[in-house]
């Protein structure tokens, strides 16, 4: 009998965790963070480099 309490303990707690959930919202968050840097890099990567190449031709 006190394993069987033990055990339906042990899975009323599980239940009520949400860090499986809270896991995946921080995954999607950071994959659409990096999917926004990379679009913004791709938008505006030729305007960088045309400037970066308009500065070291300056420095010499």
């Amino acid at each position: 009998m006190r394993a069987f309490t033990f055990l339906q303990t042990l899975v009323a707690t599980r239940a009520d965790d949400d860090r499986g959930a809270s896991l995946v919202e921080y995954a999607l968050l950071v994959a659409l963070i990096a999917i926004v840097c990379i679009g913004a890099l791709t938008a505006l990567g030729g305007t960088t480099s045309g400037t970066f190449s308009e500065v070291t031709s300056m420095i010499g």
